[in-house]
């Protein structure tokens, strides 16, 4: 079970990893494996069935990035003239941690190797990564955004729901990883123009405090 779990999360789900049709290999190797392994030890294994049959069902959606990088990956190598497998393989080294050895040794090689069209194809794939999300990950993402909005209430109505997703769309970042979405709502982003606070938006006056005379 640890080794299974270890390739779903390094080598199947991971976003830096091989082509989507090794994926699916490999995938349907692990389900197939947890099947023919439940009578084995039911107390232990026989409990993950559900998860087994869920992997199985969505198993094209879960690897559907795959797809999608795959596509960006053969864009590049037509782009810079080179194989695949040479753009497939800058992929694969941004997967080790920069402060590793193997990091620095695996890209040294690869720089040798595609000589001046290196850094450009490096930067090509780090941006092709950067554009491609994982449905889970964006579902747990979502989840986890919405999970505190949702803890005192038993019953979730449709207009609860529209207040939440324009209150979401126009709640402005505190903070991000990008610093130029910090300061911006989910609206201004996606059009490029700035809007009033979503509680002006929806007809309310903001109550603003008045300065303290000196």
């Amino acid at each position: 079970m640890r080794i299974a779990v270890g390739w779903l999360e390094r080598d199947i789900l991971a976003l830096a990893g091989t082509s989507l049709e090794d994926r699916r290999e490999l995938f349907d190797f692990i389900v197939e494996d947890l099947a023919r392994r439940e009578h084995l030890d039911s107390a232990r294994i026989r409990p993950v069935r559900p998860v087994r049959v869920a992997l199985k069902r969505q198993r094209d959606k879960l690897l559907g990035f795959a797809g999608v990088l795959d596509g960006k990956i053969a864009a590049i190598a037509q782009c810079f003239d080179v194989t695949g497998y040479h753009v497939r393989a800058v992929c694969l080294l941004l997967r080790k941690p920069e402060t590793s050895l193997a990091y620095w040794q695996r890209r040294e090689q690869l720089n040798r190797l595609l000589g001046w069209k290196f850094h450009g194809i490096l930067e090509a794939v780090s941006d092709a990564m950067d554009e491609t999300h994982r449905s889970s990950s964006m579902a747990e993402n979502l989840n986890g955004r919405l999970r505190n909005y949702f803890f005192l209430r038993r019953h979730l109505g449709q207009g609860y729901l529209d207040l939440l997703r324009f209150f979401l769309n126009h709640r402005t970042f505190a903070r991000s990883e990008r610093p130029e979405r910090v300061g911006k709502s989910p609206a201004e982003l996606m059009t490029g123009k700035p809007h009033p606070h979503w509680l002006e938006l929806l007809g309310f006056e903001r109550f603003r405090r008045s300065p303290v005379p000196a």
